[in-house]
C-alpha cells in the first residue's frame, strides 16, 4: 500500500533539530560498531522538521563580518578571516564556555550532512547549529555515487562509528555545478567527468519533457531537486545505511536550500510500503 503523498514543505533553519544520541566519546571503535543490535520491527522514521539539536544553549548571533568588499590582495582576505577567528574563539568561550571544552573531548553528532561545496551554504550556520552538531561531507554539486570513495568513507564512518540517526542530502538554488550540467559547454579539468551524473539526470528530465515551457531558473531548480532525490536513492542503497535503517531506524532526508531566503525545503522522498524490504533483499551484504 502506497504511503500518502505530501507536498514539499518549507521550514526555517532555526526550527530544524536533531534527536540526541548516546555518546561514544573515548570508546573503542570496535565496541561502537557492535554496541547496537539490529532491532525489529523497523522503527517509524520521524520527519526532519521534528528534530532537535544537542546543544543546550542557542548559538550566539553570527559574530563574523564579511571580508573586505574589494581586498587588494588575497593575503588581505586571509588575514582578515584569520583575525576574525580570534573573535569567534573569544566570543564563544564567553557566551558558551563549555562548548569548546566538550568539543575537545570528542564528537557524537546525530546528523550527517551531504551537501555542496558552495561557500553560500555553510551547514552549521544555516541550521543555526554549533560545532559538534553536524558531521559533514561536501563536494561540487553534492554529487553522490556508490563509486566515490570520499563520500562513501564519510557515510561509513558516520553510520558505524558516530552512530548518526539522520542523513541529509542537501542541494541548493543557484548551484554553479547544476548550471554547468544544464549547458553543453566544456567546463574543463576533471569537472566534466565529475558532473556526468548530473548531466545524465538532465537527459532523463529532457526525455520526460519536464523542461518544456520552463525558463532557465525553473530548469535549474528541477535539476537540483532531481539531483537531491538521486543522492537520497544512492544513500538508501548503501549496505551500511541499509543495516542502520533496519536496525536503528536511521532515516535519510532530502532538502533544498534557498540561498536567496536562507530557508530549507524538505523534499517529498517517501517510499512505498515494502521498499526497504526490497532494498534489503537486493543491496544488503554481510
Amino acid at each position: 500500500m502506497a504511503s500518502e503523498h505530501k507536498e514539499s514543505t518549507y521550514f526555517s533553519p532555526a526550527t530544524l533539530s536533531v534527536a540526541s544520541q548516546p555518546s561514544h566519546k573515548g570508546a573503542d571503535p570496535k565496541a561502537i560498531t557492535t554496541s547496537t543490535p539490529y532491532l525489529h520491527p523497523i522503527p517509524k522514521p520521524p520527519s526532519i522538521a521534528s528534530l532537535h539539536f544537542l546543544s543546550l544553549n542557542p548559538p550566539p548571533p553570527f559574530p563574523f563580518q564579511p571580508p573586505p568588499a574589494n581586498p587588494t590582495t588575497t593575503t588581505d582576505a586571509f588575514h582578515t578571516l584569520l583575525a576574525q577567528n580570534k573573535t569567534f574563539a573569544s566570543k564563544t568561550s564567553q557566551e558558551n564556555p563549555d562548548l569548546l571544552a566538550r568539543c575537545a573531548k570528542g564528537q557524537s553528532p546525530p546528523l550527517l550532512w551531504l551537501g555542496c561545496s558552495d561557500s553560500r551554504c555553510p551547514e552549521t550556520t544555516l541550521l543555526h547549529a554549533q560545532p559538534g552538531d553536524v558531521f559533514v561531507h561536501r563536494n561540487i554539486a553534492n554529487v553522490l555515487t556508490p563509486h566515490d570513495m570520499s563520500s562513501q568513507s564519510v557515510i561509513y564512518y558516520a553510520v558505524n562509528y558516530l552512530k548518526v540517526s539522520h542523513i541529509v542530502v542537501a542541494g541548493h538554488t543557484s548551484c554553479g555545478g547544476v548550471a554547468a550540467a544544464l549547458g553543453n559547454g566544456l567546463v574543463g579539468g576533471t569537472m566534466d567527468a565529475w558532473l556526468m551524473p548530473v548531466r545524465e539526470l538532465r537527459s532523463e528530465l529532457l526525455a520526460k519533457g519536464a523542461f518544456e515551457g520552463k525558463g532557465d531558473k525553473e530548469k535549474g531548480l528541477l535539476l537540483v531537486e532531481a539531483n537531491v532525490r538521486k543522492g537520497v536513492d544512492v544513500v538508501r542503497k548503501n549496505p551500511e545505511v541499509l543495516k542502520a535503517m533496519e536496525g536503528r531506524g536511521v532515516t535519510v532526508h532530502g532538502v533544498v536550500y534557498d540561498v536567496g531566503t536562507g530557508e530549507l525545503r524538505e523534499l517529498e522522498t517517501g517510499e512505498e510500503d515494502g521498499d526497504l524490504k526490497k532494498r534489503l533483499e537486493n543491496f544488503k551484504v554481510g
